[in-house]
């Protein structure tokens, strides 16, 4: 089974969703389920798991709304208010939608790097566990302490870091995102995404062996039992294909063991967000 941990869908919005600047003209349209299904057909995978593009509750319906209409979106990381004094009953409310798995923010447009640390955001949180929702961890770099310091407060609450914490993989920097991915993988609740690598490299003039050393140093802390694999499908196009950004894993994995490959390409979701179920994938291709 493989298994597409982190992509997005969107009906877009020049307004809503004024972070598409003129620089990614080609994510300026929709992105929806009929072209992504094709997409997972062609390049092998079984199934994914949709993530929130906005931040709204209108967001989390809309991607509810087209999971219970595609059968291959397994799973959706919604967005709520975890700042909201009625946190307890929203997420109450979402409990009742069996393909909600977890909630994000995004942490990375925030201008203060502690936000994560802020007494209402943790309130929200706290409240996860209770109903087994899972919390992306959406950040630069320069917030990572933030991240270790709230995965630490919360032992039993489950984290996935998306992206790698987005390492500068463009510029060469490498030192001190090491040194803390390194301790957020010492947490046993914290596990981490192999996606978005091509969108922090250079969109047109990457190399696969700029990818390696942050590859080694994610499978060095978090070991072939806590990573898993993620597209971040539209977003990845403006460095690659499809078939290129999954490429880039495949070659890196080559000389793993079957089950070691397994678990990255998709046991490891599955353990992660409770996504079972899965299917061949000659049921749904096109």
């Amino acid at each position: 089974m493989v298994i597409d941990s982190h992509q997005h869908f969107w009906k877009f919005d020049p307004v809503r969703d004024s972070w598409i600047g003129d620089k990614m003209k080609i994510l300026q349209r929709d992105f929806l389920p009929p072209e992504l299904k094709i997409v997972l057909a062609d390049n092998g995978i079984d199934a994914c798991v949709a993530v929130q593009a906005d931040q709204s509750e209108a967001e989390t319906h809309f991607l509810l709304d087209l999971a219970a209409q595609h059968d291959f979106i397994r799973g959706v990381v919604g967005w709520v208010d975890l700042q909201a004094e009625n946190i307890a009953d929203r997420l109450a409310y979402f409990a009742q939608f069996p393909k909600i798995k977890g909630f994000r923010h995004i942490v990375q447009g925030e201008a203060d790097p502690n936000f994560m640390l802020r007494s209402g955001f943790k309130r929200g949180i706290a409240h996860l566990e209770k109903y087994g929702f899972t919390y992306d961890i959406l950040i630069f770099p320069h917030q990572m302490g933030a991240a270790l310091e709230l995965v630490k407060t919360f032992p039993n609450q489950k984290f996935v870091i998306d992206h790698l914490a987005k390492p500068y993989i463009k510029d060469g920097y490498y030192d001190g995102w090491a040194a803390l991915l390194r301790e957020l993988g010492r947490c046993d609740n914290v596990w981490c995404k192999i996606s978005g690598l091509v969108t922090e490299a250079d969109w047109t003039q990457w190399q696969y062996g700029q990818f390696v050393p942050y590859l080694d140093q994610a499978f060095d802390a978090f070991g072939c039992e806590r990573l898993m694999y993620g597209s971040d499908w539209p977003v990845c196009l403006l460095g690659g294909s499809y078939g290129q950004v999954k490429g880039i894993l495949g070659q890196y994995l080559q000389p793993f063991s079957p089950q070691e490959k397994d678990k990255i390409w998709g046991e490891n979701a599955v353990a992660f967000y409770g996504v079972g179920g899965l299917f061949s994938l000659t049921d749904f291709r096109v």
